[in-house]
Order: C-alpha cells, then structure tokens, then sequence
C-alpha cells in the first residue's frame, strides 16, 4: 500500500501558496525561464506569468527576476525572497507531513479494511 500524501496550501492575508505555485519557483529555477518552466508543468507562458506575478504580490517583493529576450533569449531566475519562499514553504510541508504521519497511516487502514 502506498502511503497517503499531505497535500499543503497556505492561506495568507495576501494570497495563496500552494503546491503549483511552489512547483513553478522550482521549474524556474531548473530551468532558467519563465517559458520553459512553464511548459515544464504544461502550462502556458500567460498562465506562468500569471503566477508569477501574483507571488510576487503576495511576498511583496519579486521573487523572480527576469531578463528580456533577444538574440540569444532571455532567462529567469529566483531571487533570495524567491528561493527562501521555496525553503520556508517545503520545510513547513515537511513538518506538517511528519506530524501528520501516524494519523495518516490510521487513516489508511481505516480506508483499505
């Protein structure tokens, strides 16, 4: 039996933080852009610099910095507020996962009886 995932979503006054949003920070920076992160998650350019966007409302600062195109392309990076969000909302994820553990485990062998 595969073990049950803790799925974590952050309600902030400012927005939302998600697994998605986390996971396009992560694609960027593998990356190098905003496009190709984006087709990455198979999502659209629009759609990635939507999220992008509204990160950098919610940590009030930019948490991505891109260069413009050209000859040779542009890139995308994250800046130090992009890769602490990153740390700060994986390690609460791995903390709530471990403290969720055991119920976790109840739960699903409660379920698979």
């Amino acid at each position: 039996m595969t073990r049950p995932l803790l799925s974590l979503r952050i309600d902030l006054p400012q927005g939302r933080i998600g697994p998605g949003k986390i996971a396009l920070l992560e694609a960027i920076a593998r990356e190098g852009s905003i496009s190709a992160a984006g087709r990455a998650l198979g999502m659209s350019y629009r759609r990635a610099w939507d999220l992008v966007d509204a990160l950098n409302r919610i940590a009030g600062t930019p948490v991505v910095v891109a260069s413009p195109g050209g000859a040779r392309g542009g890139g995308a990076s994250l800046t130090e507020a992009g890769r602490g969000l990153v740390a700060d909302y994986r390690a609460i994820e791995q903390a709530a996962d471990m403290a969720a553990e055991d119920r976790l485990a109840m739960l699903a062998a409660r379920l698979t009886r």
